[in-house]
């Protein structure tokens, strides 16, 4: 019988099937445990929006002119706002023009693959990785290819990254400060990179893009020093989210910026908006890019986080977890004490904790803890996660248990 969806989208559900899986796992898990349920997963927020949050989106709901609200593509003044944050924070004379206001950073990756990437070409992406990347660079007919960092470090394997290189290489994306290692890569990294892509671009007569994702840019921990990659390497983009550093991930406001160093960003700022348009109107509504002024500075409580982060890592220590203290991110990715990491997660679910095995992030023997949970649910938690060690450490992994989630492909 002929398909009844596109070759291409059963490709892009496959590569959905560990995540998919997975939030099947969390809605039975919330159902039969109801509100004493700890959820660490997800990067959610439970507390209420900040107030000068809601205070900036009254101020820009008032209308000014008629087309206000009518069909907005990147508005002039956003992008003004953009750049000029960006050249105060990362000292780079960023252009308006060069900036591509976005429904958040999947709009803005989004528009990035289908821009640079053709059927066939092949995309570098670091494990553990963002949960949609493999499914976004399957769905413009790429081919992901997969690295997985420094194990103990947390650190790119350039050493592997290099080896990946082949003449089908399109571009690599790299994701600093990580989800969900919390590593914020250094500047020697990023610039040892740069002179592998360069010189791999060379040899293949087409420039190899590097799409940086910096939704978590500013989520860094007692003024970790970050470096972009896009100061390093002129044929890259920068990928950025409002919904991380505001913790409003409903409300889709990003953007895609192009480097000054940039050689053709004429033709390569074209070429987005057009993807824009054509790929679904991955613009954000025309209210978001209204109130960004007030938006832009900006910040959840940086410090109530940092104090979650240094609580819960003392914790898990204190109780024999073995967890790297993140440079930035809302995130910890404790080692489990079972190798079979989504078995572990299973036995801190029976004890209402609620986290998210490294199976589905093809890191297997971790699992990730969010710190955008409140205070009182992190408390509540640590006697669970002091039981689950204890059961761990004095039973073997159950056979039966083995990971219906996050299987190798």
């Amino acid at each position: 019988m002929e398909r009844v969806v596109a070759t291409r989208t059963s490709a892009v559900q496959g590569a959905m099937v560990p995540f998919m899986s997975f939030l099947r796992e969390v809605e039975a898990a919330e159902a039969e445990r109801g509100p004493r349920l700890s959820n660490l997963a997800f990067g959610n927020p439970q507390d209420l929006p900040m107030r000068g949050y809601v205070d900036a989106l009254q101020h820009a709901a008032e209308p000014e002119h008629k087309d206000w609200f009518a069909y907005t593509l990147s508005d002039p003044g956003a992008q003004r706002v953009v750049a000029e944050s960006l050249r105060a924070e990362l000292g780079l004379p960023f252009d308006p023009e060069d900036i591509a206001m976005t429904s958040g950073a999947f709009g803005a990756l989004a528009a990035a693959l289908l821009a640079i990437v053709d059927p066939g070409d092949e995309v570098v992406m670091n494990l553990p990785p963002w949960f949609f990347y493999e499914a976004m660079i399957v769905s413009v007919g790429g081919v992901p290819v997969k690295v997985t960092v420094d194990r103990e470090t947390l650190d790119l394997d350039l050493g592997a990254i290099e080896a990946a290189m082949t003449p089908r290489t399109r571009a690599i994306i790299v994701n600093t400060p990580n989800n969900p290692t919390g590593r914020v890569y250094p500047p020697e990294t990023l610039e040892r990179l740069a002179t592998i892509l360069a010189a791999a671009s060379e040899r293949n007569g087409r420039p190899i893009w590097l799409i940086s994702d910096e939704p978590y840019r500013k989520l860094r921990f007692y003024g970790a020093p970050f470096t972009s990659p896009l100061s390093l390497y002129p044929y890259a983009m920068m990928i950025y989210s409002y919904g991380k550093i505001l913790l409003t991930p409903g409300q889709r406001m990003g953007y895609l910026a192009l480097p000054p160093t940039l050689p053709e960003r004429r033709v390569v700022r074209d070429a987005i908006m057009t993807v824009q348009v054509a790929g679904g109107w991955l613009f954000p509504n025309a209210l978001l890019q209204h109130a960004i002024a007030e938006l832009e500075p900006m910040t959840i409580d940086l410090s109530e986080l940092a104090r979650k982060r240094d609580h819960l890592v003392t914790a898990l220590r204190e109780i024999g977890y073995e967890v790297h203290a993140p440079e930035g991110t809302f995130y910890l990715l404790p080692r489990s004490p079972w190798a079979d990491d989504h078995a572990f997660t299973r036995v801190l679910i029976e004890h209402d904790i609620l986290s998210m095995p490294g199976a589905v992030m093809e890191f297997p023997g971790f699992f990730r803890l969010s710190l955008t949970a409140s205070e009182t649910m992190i408390d509540r938690s640590l006697p669970g996660f002091a039981a689950a060690f204890a059961h761990a450490t004095t039973h073997p992994a159950p056979v039966s248990a083995t990971a219906t989630v996050g299987v190798s492909r």
